[in-house]
């Protein structure tokens, strides 16, 4: 999650080659890798005949997709002039991403092997030659017991909403579950499956392919929501098994934590049902510890809320940009929000040396450009029409006592029916389609409440990359409080302490190694105060640098070498190897297309593909 339309200044599904002969992947100009993985064009590439084979299996299933930019490249067999314009137009849509069966959100995950640019390369060298266009968990079985037969690398793709790249990889086999995303409702109860143990409470059961919108209006439908993501687009099994941050979870715990039951294809090929009665290993482990990592899910259950009414809080802490106490302003403000939080409020906020929508203020005159900090957070069940100013009075008797004439708070309200109707205008609108790195951390207590000037200079220092660090409550009483099925989870254990999920996101020019490589350490350096002030917490892998030094504690924290024990005895040959955190399970590292081919022992554990 990002940011909603209202602040993202601060920061046709093509046609598929599915060609008689398959032979089209086979024949793209690959640079061979010496070694590993079996790979297109190697001795070890199954050949035309098997990938003919395994399309009969999969009843017609087997797709050989070209790059979604090729329809711009002259030359290239779907070069269509006519459909290049709407492509170059949706680029930046998550929506139109996910209908193509391997386009991602970010070019530097294909290595801009083929944008929708006719100036620049294209190849499909940067894209999975072939994905399964898995309908059913048979599909993806079969799907897993040939990449393991053939040696092939093999990733999975949801909805390709991921801010580090794990849904994509050259050379692989890619299984796409964008289809299977039935959405069954299980109201009063549900019996565990292999179990004679029945839960009793609203539950819904979600197919791996489902995105987080769907699953919002069809559980309104009966007066109910989940705890689910800002992003229409966001696919719910790479975000459950991350964690799942939400503002619904200051009261109902993260993703994870609801989770009941879970549906997967292990890397042996066998089809199970983990819960905490049957396989309570996996399901510890896939609930925080990172989706298709231990094996392919397939559909999830996890338990409904009652869908709550919504006061919608629009807030805003302004002074001018050019105040020297700008940052000592917005860290006075995040030193309240443990008690914001106490008093109910959750949402998405933001410090920033430039407020580019300001609230209106009436027969103020404008001076010059606002910043400060502001936010878009909501209040359940209230009743009170003057919520908004009891519940930010802390945020105001300290804007008072330290910059009357100086500083004010603004506020605005609305009032929505439901979640789905508050999330259908405020959610996430940030764009698709460029090259962008994120970093993280998570903020306890008494990271904002105890040393407010060292919370200053890191929040000024964060900001550096964009000009802006997001602060969203999104987790605290709701994930310390939890009780996941079978006594625990994954999940990183720094959010049951953390009431802030800091965030910044910076971007740099494609095709530039050195502007990457640069803003990465920018990235690195910037939100070090901020991992100063919180030694013992960790980072959010869905929303993460990759390469974070100390990846095993910032991603996974004490639940480390167990999830690494469970990744072992699930999978001894590495059937499932991707990018995670700072690692690569191939060649080196990804500093280019060749080094892609070879599983080294394991030595980390891969995080959720989106």
């Amino acid at each position: 999650m990002l940011l909603p339309r209202d602040t993202a200044a601060h920061i046709a599904l093509l046609s598929l080659s599915c060609l008689p002969g398959l032979a089209s992947a086979a024949a793209t100009n690959y640079t061979l890798p010496n070694e590993c993985r079996a790979f297109p064009g190697s001795r070890d590439w199954p050949s035309t005949g098997v990938w003919k084979s395994l399309n009969e299996t999969l009843g017609g299933r087997l797709l050989a997709p070209a790059p979604p930019g090729a329809v711009c490249h002259l030359g290239h067999p779907t070069y269509d002039a006519d459909q290049c314009p709407n492509v170059q137009r949706n680029w930046s849509s998550y929506q139109w991403h996910t209908e193509n069966p391997v386009s991602v959100m970010r070019d530097q995950f294909t290595k801009y092997s083929c944008l929708p640019d006719p100036k620049v390369p294209c190849s499909g060298q940067g894209y999975p030659p072939y994905v399964v266009d898995a309908f059913t968990a048979e599909h993806v079985k079969i799907g897993v017991d040939f990449a393991r037969k053939h040696n092939i690398r093999l990733v999975v793709r949801g909805t390709g909403h991921d801010f580090i790249g794990r849904s994509i990889a050259p050379g692989a086999l890619s299984i796409w579950t964008h289809h299977m995303s039935d959405i069954t409702f299980r109201p009063g109860k549900f019996k565990l499956a292999g179990s004679s143990r029945v839960l009793r409470g609203n539950a819904v059961t979600v197919g791996a392919g489902a995105q987080m919108f769907d699953v919002y209006k069809a559980t309104d439908k009966y007066g109910q929501t989940i705890v689910g993501g800002a992003g229409k687009s966001v696919g719910i099994t790479g975000y459950m098994t991350g964690a799942g941050h939400s503002v619904l979870a200051p009261r109902f715990g993260l993703a994870a934590d609801n989770v009941l039951e879970i549906e997967v294809v292990t890397p042996a090929g066998k089809l199970i049902t983990a819960n905490e009665d049957r396989h309570p290993d996996l399901f510890w482990a896939m609930r925080g510890g990172g989706g298709s990592t231990f094996g392919v899910i397939t559909n999830i259950t996890m338990w409904t809320h009652p869908s709550p009414k919504i006061t919608s809080i629009r807030w805003m802490a302004v002074t001018d940009a050019k105040s020297p106490f700008l940052y000592d302003l917005a860290a006075n403000v995040l030193s309240k929000f443990p008690q914001l939080v106490r008093s109910g409020i959750s949402g998405w906020n933001f410090v920033t040396n430039h407020i580019a929508d300001p609230i209106p203020e009436p027969g103020r005159n404008a001076t010059g450009p606002l910043a400060g900090a502001f936010g878009i957070t909501l209040i359940q069940n209230s009743n009170d029409s003057n919520v908004a100013q009891k519940v930010f009075k802390p945020v105001q008797d300290v804007i008072q006592a330290e910059w009357r004439g100086k500083a004010r708070l603004l506020l605005q309200t609305k009032q929505y029916p439901s979640f789905l109707a508050w999330i259908t205008e405020n959610y996430d609108m940030s764009p698709a389609g460029n090259s962008s790195w994120a970093v993280s951390r998570l903020l306890d207590e008494r990271a904002l409440t105890g040393d407010t000037k060292a919370l200053a200079n890191a929040l000024k220092a964060g900001s550096k990359p964009s000009g802006s660090v997001m602060a969203f409550l999104v987790s605290s009483k709701g994930a310390k409080n939890a009780r996941p099925r079978g006594g625990g989870n994954a999940v990183n254990p720094a959010w049951h302490s953390a009431f802030v999920h800091a965030l910044t996101v910076a971007n740099y020019s494609p095709f530039n190694k050195t502007a990457e490589q640069d803003t990465i350490n920018l990235l690195d350096t910037s939100f070090q105060p901020l991992r100063d002030l919180t030694p013992q917490s960790g980072a959010y892998v869905n929303e993460a640098l990759p390469f974070e030094k100390d990846w095993q504690h910032s991603f996974w924290g004490s639940n480390y070498e167990r999830l690494v024990k469970i990744k072992r005895e699930v999978d001894p040959t590495d059937v499932l190897w991707f990018l995670g955190a700072n690692q690569l399970y191939g060649c080196g590292n990804f500093e280019s297309l060749e080094s892609v081919r070879k599983p080294r022992p394991l030595t980390s554990i891969s995080s959720s593909v989106l």
